[in-house]
């Protein structure tokens, strides 16, 4: 009764609790709201023009000495014209003034000789030229056009035939992009220089701007246009080197209002295209174009610009050369200066905070007292399902228990293929699943619970290992009984169920004593490819140890008395139909002549440090036996093989006495707990240049394969047996097999399916496209390559 009423209290003052402190959360509020709309109205108002205009005035200052960088670069594109068509007039009147007698082919080469000259010293030009008027330079009625383009890759000059091109150069294509067909020929023009919207030549295959200055003689005669064509690069150059602000960007436009510049330095190309358009919708050439000169007064065109939710402020004036230079710069930056004074006010805001430090700490007394409460939440967020904090809570609450740990197989592959959040909707159905079986056999009898990652638990009352595994079976047969769906793919779900019990919990047993058992019962089931085991404390580290040194033993004489053979099983050419291919794999050989396969004594090998030797034995009996034979063979290499000189010097050995590199097929297992893989990069160099090839074993194992095998030059990927071996029913393991042999394929890597042991698995091989196939189907691992033909 005490505690029943005491519970109720608390209950009863639980919304009073709520209330106070809403109330003083909304107190606080207002007078935080109160005090930065007082101080920041006093502070920021009186300073925010007066600062916003001197930023202006600096970003006024910026923009115009990038237009004074662009001027005086088009100012001199346009003397360099002037300067070719002052050389035309000197030549033309150096034949009017007593040079008549010379010939004109001879007068013609000097005044391409010069114009070569000149077309070689102008930076950056693409093409120069002089078009004559008929009769100019040449006999009457026929025209002397000669045009020069520069090959910028070699420097190489090109004259181009313009004479059997162009009957006058008012037809050539440059006239009419840089002149208005009414163009007046008045010899007040002389010495202007006009300039062309940017267009594609399609002779240098490059976008330029052309640039035209008429010539006229001593009389006023129209003696025709000097021009010279300029690389677009030219202008972008300079625009893509100036800096306003830090996410501002500038522009370039031309006379028919076309961007010739990028505007961002990012990556963000949709933002960027979109700045563009909103640009060229402005048309800001019509702004500019109606100024008697490009940026008279210093003073620049200011326009807003809206693109998507960011506010921009726009610079521009007209340039040299008739174009349109500007930028644009975010309207927060130009408010960036407000930010010291913002910082100043966010001190002034501590004073306030000081005077309310009392009802702060009544608050944060308020606050602790409903994280408490709020710890007592023991609840997954995906499923809703207690979580491993709850369990534990549970075991430390039960004398005696029986725990079930259900582990999700090949659930890292479904994330892989499909993504997590297909791997959500696995781990919900499940949920569904077990609830609904735990609600049958009531809940408080059987609880559910979420751990960590892809397992689930239930814990139960203590019961007989029978009934345990009968237990075991059900969960099983329930989670795997109907097809998960997702998308309208099918997907396989299987479990392996680890199972332990306890009697009478002990002092000194950990919380989760338990629940390491499970776990420790769930691998063991995995190693021995069953579907649920229950833990045996009964097997102690003295039998573990005993077994280990029977094991040593063996190893070390089978060693010693050269009892360590290769066998080899035949790899099937799927194409060819044909066996041309053996992995060699390690045997020990009884002294009764029975055989004993690598998995008995491999652990023990590596805990000795005598896999290298195992691995040096192999190398050697390898080589020999396939000297004298044409198949190729592959031998198992170890990630500590590679790292370890000695055993890589005698691999290289082997490989240069032999000569039979070009046979040889390294396959390196992928899921060995490769550390670095620059080792890896660095051993496949060093035995390339013999002509061997790298497989990549059991891949489909671990997480970071598709990743670092575009950085290694591998010629194999092995898919591992646990996808092929149940390729024929599982569809999860077909979708993902599929996408490992595209994948290869991307690459141009062949790929070998492991453990094909019957018909349907190979159909479905070949369905794939999977270069060869290995496995029992074909042939078990035979003493001799010669017995599995």
């Amino acid at each position: 009764m005490p505690g029943t009423f005491a519970s109720r209290r608390i209950n009863r003052k639980s919304p009073s609790s709520r209330q106070s402190i809403m109330w003083m959360l909304g107190l606080l509020l207002l007078v935080f709201i109160a005090g930065m709309l007082l101080l920041s109205g006093l502070n920021l108002s009186y300073s925010r023009d007066a600062l916003s205009d001197l930023r202006r005035q600096q970003i006024n200052e910026v923009v115009n000495a990038g237009l004074s960088r662009i001027n005086a670069r088009q100012s001199a594109l346009a003397s360099y014209t002037i300067t070719l068509a002052n050389v035309g007039e000197s030549f033309h009147e150096m034949v009017e003034s007593g040079f008549s007698g010379i010939d004109r082919s001879v007068l013609r080469a000097r005044l391409e000789n010069s114009l070569r000259a000149h077309l070689q010293d102008f930076e950056g030009a693409a093409g120069a030229g002089l078009w004559f008027e008929p009769g100019v330079l040449s006999e009457p009625g026929t025209s002397y056009m000669p045009y020069f383009l520069l090959d910028t890759n070699d420097g190489s000059l090109t004259r181009m035939d313009t004479e059997s091109r162009f009957d006058h150069y008012r037809s050539a294509p440059w006239f009419g992009r840089t002149l208005e067909s009414g163009w007046p020929d008045a010899p007040a023009s002389a010495g202007e220089v006009y300039w062309s919207p940017v267009y594609f030549d399609l002779n240098i295959e490059r976008a330029v701007l052309t640039l035209a200055s008429p010539m006229y003689d001593r009389q006023g005669n129209l003696l025709g246009m000097a021009t010279t064509a300029w690389g677009a690069d030219q202008m972008v150059d300079v625009v893509s080197r100036i800096t306003v602000t830090e996410h501002s960007f500038t522009f370039l436009n031309d006379r028919d209002n076309r961007n010739l510049s990028s505007l961002s330095q990012g990556e963000d190309t949709r933002q960027e295209q979109a700045l563009i358009d909103a640009i060229l919708a402005l048309d800001l050439a019509g702004d500019v174009n109606s100024q008697s000169s490009p940026n008279p007064s210093g003073a620049l065109t200011t326009r807003r610009l809206t693109v998507g939710e960011e506010d921009f402020e726009l610079y521009f004036a007209a340039t040299a050369g008739g174009m349109v230079y500007g930028a644009g710069v975010p309207r927060d930056e130009i408010n960036a200066v407000l930010r010291p004074m913002e910082r100043t006010n966010y001190r002034i805001l501590v004073g306030t905070v000081s005077a309310m430090l009392l009802l702060s700490l009544y608050l944060l007394y308020r606050i602790i007292q409903l994280i408490r409460e709020l710890q007592a939440s023991y609840t997954d967020n995906l499923t809703g399902l207690p979580n491993r904090v709850r369990l534990l809570r549970d075991l430390q609450n039960r004398e005696a228990a029986a725990l079930l740990i259900i582990n999700l197989d090949r659930f890292n592959q479904i994330n892989s293929l499909f993504g997590n959040v297909c791997g959500d909707h696995v781990l919900l159905a499940v949920t569904t699943r077990l609830t609904a079986f735990s609600r049958e056999h009531n809940h408080e009898v059987l609880r559910v619970y979420r751990l960590p990652g892809d397992e689930f638990a239930i814990l139960a009352p203590v019961m007989a290992p029978e009934a345990a595994h009968q237990l075991a079976a059900q969960v099983r047969h329930l989670v795997t009984s109907d097809r998960v769906y997702w998308q309208q793919q099918r997907l396989t779900v299987d479990v392996s169920i680890g199972i332990a019990l306890r009697s009478k919990r002990k002092p000194e047993d950990a919380a989760d004593q338990l629940v390491s058992q499970a776990k420790v019962a769930v691998l063991q089931a995995r190693e021995q490819g069953r579907h649920h085991l229950l833990y045996d404390p009964t097997v102690g580290i003295e039998e573990n140890y005993e077994n280990n040194l029977h094991w040593a033993n063996r190893l070390k004489e089978a060693i010693d008395h050269d009892r360590l053979v290769p066998w080899f099983q035949p790899i099937h050419d799927n194409q060819s139909g044909r066996i041309t291919k053996y992995e060699c794999l390690v045997r020990m050989v009884e002294p009764d002549g029975s055989v004993i396969s690598a998995g008995r004594f491999m652990d023990i090998a590596n805990k000795l440090r005598l896999n290298r030797r195992i691995t040096e034995l192999m190398i050697e009996k390898c080589f020999v036996c396939f000297t004298g034979r044409d198949e190729s063979f592959s031998i198992n290499l170890s990630y500590g093989d590679i790292t370890e000189p000695e055993t890589v010097g005698r691999i290289l050995s082997a490989l240069e006495s032999s000569g039979i590199g070009d046979r040889v097929i390294f396959e390196i297992l992928e899921s060995d707990g490769i550390t670095n893989y620059d080792d890896i990069r660095a051993f496949i160099e060093q035995v390339k240049p013999f002509g061997c090839r790298i497989a990549i074993d059991d891949f489909g194992t671990g997480y970071s394969n598709f990743a670092h095998l575009l950085s290694l030059n591998v010629d194999f990927i092995k898919i591992d047996g646990s996808l092929i071996r149940n390729l024929h029913e599982d569809h999860t393991a077909f979708l993902v097999t599929s996408g490992i042999v595209q994948f290869a394929r991307s690459l141009n890597m062949q790929t070998v399916a492991e453990f094909v042991h019957n018909e349907p698995v190979q159909a479905r091989v070949r369905e794939l496209g999977i270069d060869f196939s290995q496995g029992e189907y074909f042939s078990m691992p035979v003493p001799s390559p010669g017995l599995a033909n």
